[in-house]
């Protein structure tokens, strides 16, 4: 009867074990699991206030943007920015990492519906803005010189 008693208990003593290290297991992977999720999404709120704070440094430069565009053809008098229609992509460079990030900044000129355009802009590693044209200066679809 003895032995039957402590067999039990050792028995008892394996499950016990056992089962606080199951437990250990399973909160360590939901402390784990709220961590990754706490960086994704402080990772995304980050992105959304550069993205925020490149848009507001844009628009502060936006005199150089206007210049940029006019300096495509003398037939420009006047340049319109539509910053709401502000867009981010990554530039594709055939490499596995991707290319730089470029903000698509779009637009009309001479105060023209049917008009349109699109600059490219690219921040260098020191922040330097590099402009180019993304779609060429139109005016109801035919391209302008």
């Amino acid at each position: 009867m003895k032995n039957k008693m402590k067999c039990t208990l050792k028995l008892l003593a394996l499950m016990l074990i056992f089962t606080s290290i199951g437990g250990c297991t399973v909160k360590q992977k939901a402390h784990k699991k709220q961590a990754q999720t706490v960086t994704t999404s402080s990772s995304k709120e980050d992105i959304e206030v550069i993205k925020q704070k490149r848009l507001a440094y844009l628009k502060e430069h936006e005199q150089e943007i206007v210049n940029f565009v006019k300096s495509k053809s003398s037939k420009i008098e006047s340049v319109q920015i539509y910053w709401d229609e502000t867009q981010w992509i990554e530039g594709g460079n055939g490499t596995p990492q991707g290319g730089d990030e470029v903000i698509e900044i779009f637009g009309t000129v001479n105060q023209l519906e049917d008009s349109g355009w699109r600059v490219d802009v690219v921040f260098d590693s020191d922040q330097k803005m590099t402009f180019s044209m993304g779609y060429n200066i139109s005016i109801k679809g035919d391209y302008i010189e």
